[in-house]
């Protein structure tokens, strides 16, 4: 489900399920938890760039993913959350610069993943979505690095009404840094990466440790707590019905009658 590249002191790992949109099913987040910890240890590698192949970066959970949250126990979906947690917390501590290049549908999940990076360059087709709360469920474990990115401000209206921003928009509110024409994209990313390169990778790693050390320590408290705030939330009836919307293609009960 990953497709690592490596150009000499550059890493490019790319997101490797183009039918299904690059979603986070098990197997990816195994990989791509797996992969960031073999890149922090290899000296070689100086820069990261995560994208996805196809048509998205990433749409977020995964269909099948979701299915089974809805029918599992407290105790199987705290562990399935526990590891979706463990790899935004090993992407967003890695001690190299990561580069977000995004594309097409950037929802939920592929959100997380691009405030956990340093930099993130757009295309102006792409599309960002916080849309956990029309399923009756909520962006838990990516919370911390989208007040993190947004501010709480910016994040309580994404997180609260789920809508759909353009690149332009997702701009404006901070979510990415770099918006360029479609055909451009590959070149603003090369662009970002010389402009790494030309840093101490050491210092970076100390820029990174720094930026880490800026919140208090309730940061991890409330952080270590989220995988279980997830899973008693997916495990609610609100969450059954949500999902259950979604897959019989019908409104939620919160939206016929308000």
């Amino acid at each position: 489900t990953l497709d690592i590249v490596h150009e000499g002191p550059v890493a490019r790992v790319w997101l490797n399920r183009p039918e299904q949109h690059n979603a986070l099913a098990a197997e990816l987040v195994a990989e791509l938890t797996s992969a960031l910890h073999v890149l922090a240890l290899e000296a070689t590698v100086r820069v990261v760039v995560l994208g996805g192949r196809g048509p998205s970066f990433c749409a977020g959970a995964d269909i099948g993913l979701m299915k089974a949250s809805a029918h599992a126990t407290f105790e199987q979906n705290l562990a399935e959350a526990e590891r979706l947690g463990r790899m935004f917390s090993t992407l967003a501590g890695l001690p190299k610069p990561v580069i977000a290049r995004l594309h097409g549908n950037v929802l939920g999940g592929g959100v997380g993943l691009t405030c956990a990076c340093d930099i993130a360059v757009a295309s102006d087709e792409a599309r960002f979505a916080l849309s956990e709360v029309r399923l009756g469920i909520l962006p838990a474990l990516i919370s911390p690095y989208v007040i993190r990115r947004l501010g709480d401000r910016a994040a309580r209206e994404l997180m609260l009404t789920g809508e759909r921003l353009d690149a332009v928009m997702a701009l404006r509110y901070g979510l990415v840094q770099h918006v360029v024409p479609a055909g451009e994209l590959d070149a603003r990313v090369e662009e970002r990466v010389q402009a790494l390169l030309a840093g101490a990778p050491h210092a970076q790693a100390r820029i990174k440790t720094l930026l880490e050390l800026w919140a208090d320590s309730g940061w991890n408290e409330y952080r270590s707590g989220l995988p279980r705030v997830l899973a008693e939330v997916r495990s609610g009836e609100e969450a059954k019905e949500g999902l259950g919307a979604f897959f019989e293609k019908r409104k939620p009960k919160w939206v016929e009658r308000p």
